[in-house]
């Protein structure tokens, strides 16, 4: 038996004895997808062994075959490098979980198919870099095919009937709803990437109509819910809205996350500081925001020069962010 043929048998093993115990967490760890080896950036030599190649594997009448091949496929895609090919196997993979997920009872898939939105929105900016790399061309396509597959993940949770109950178990039971906010939050991600702002407004609308990002356990996916919201906000021109939104996130944020602290700062500061209320000078030294320190100074002590000059040095990372002319 080949080593190729030795992975294949491993992970379809793995995949049936998670499936059988039906323990949420341990079908999830089972596709993870292995980082995507540097030796072969381009996929050169890589083993054509056509995607998704059937398998067959039915636990409880539902046939698992297409995510089963689809994911041996892009693991082998990952280890040779070739990033593209990984890319096509695993959003037949995010496919073909998104229909066993709607017809499986309860939401003790979740944690696999929020593994399963991970890699494809990860896996898909890689595959659109490459291609960047390879033609010259930055057309986001891999990325805008992966917001169709996470729009249809959105929906399957949003739409399930069965009663939210914040605190049940992840089991047959429970409501798929219960999932729903950590797919909101990647599709924001992706949309600011894409600059398609306007389509949070369909992810807002259904959310907030039913209160899903108040009850939601996940102080995480709450906290990162409300950094977005805080954002589009602010580029709405709701600056005591956006502030609101950014103070909470701020202040919910774990302790020792300082990187995502810090990511909230950058567009907290700017709406802060358009409302006239100045941070400290401790605070813009804490997490390294340099790029604030002339800004604050000139306001401060009245000095347009520095202001300006401050504005003027920074100029494109405030343009990349979105803040140059809120500053």
């Amino acid at each position: 038996m080949s080593s190729y043929q030795q992975r294949r048998k491993l992970k379809k093993d793995e995949l049936k004895s998670a499936l059988s115990t039906k323990d949420p967490y341990r079908v999830a760890a089972v596709l993870e997808i292995p980082s995507l080896s540097s030796s072969s950036s381009s996929g050169a030599g890589a083993v054509d062994r056509g995607i998704g190649k059937e398998e067959h594997l039915k636990i409880d009448n539902v046939e698992w075959g297409g995510v089963l091949g689809n994911l041996i496929e892009a693991c082998e895609c990952a280890l040779e490098g070739n990033v593209i090919k990984c890319y096509e196997a695993h959003s037949s993979l995010h496919s073909s979980l998104n229909s066993v997920f709607a017809s499986t009872p309860g939401n003790w898939l979740l944690p696999a198919l929020h593994t399963t939105c991970r890699n494809t929105h990860t896996i898909a900016i890689a595959a659109d870099v490459q291609h960047y790399r390879t033609t010259g061309r930055n057309d986001h396509s891999k990325l805008q095919n992966a917001v169709t597959l996470l729009q249809e993940s959105f929906s399957k949770t949003l739409n399930d009937r069965k009663e939210y109950k914040p605190g049940a178990p992840l089991d047959e039971n429970g409501s798929k709803k219960a999932g729903v906010l950590y797919i909101v939050n990647r599709l924001f991600a992706m949309y600011f990437r894409l600059n398609t702002l306007r389509l949070c407004k369909n992810l807002l609308r259904p959310i907030e109509s039913r209160s899903l990002h108040e009850v939601s356990e996940n102080k995480g996916d709450k906290v990162t819910y409300r950094y977005y919201v805080g954002r589009l906000a602010m580029f709405e021109d709701q600056y005591d809205v956006a502030e609101e939104h950014l103070d909470y996130a701020l202040k919910h944020c774990y302790r020792g996350a300082r990187g995502n602290k810090k990511r909230i700062l950058n567009y907290l500061l700017p709406v802060k500081l358009l409302r006239g209320r100045l941070p400290t000078q401790y605070l813009l030294q804490k997490y390294s925001l340099h790029e604030f320190i002339p800004l604050v100074h000139g306001i401060r002590t009245g000095d347009l020069r520095t202001f300006n000059d401050g504005l003027q040095k920074y100029q494109d990372l405030f343009i990349r962010r979105g803040t140059y002319l809120l500053l």
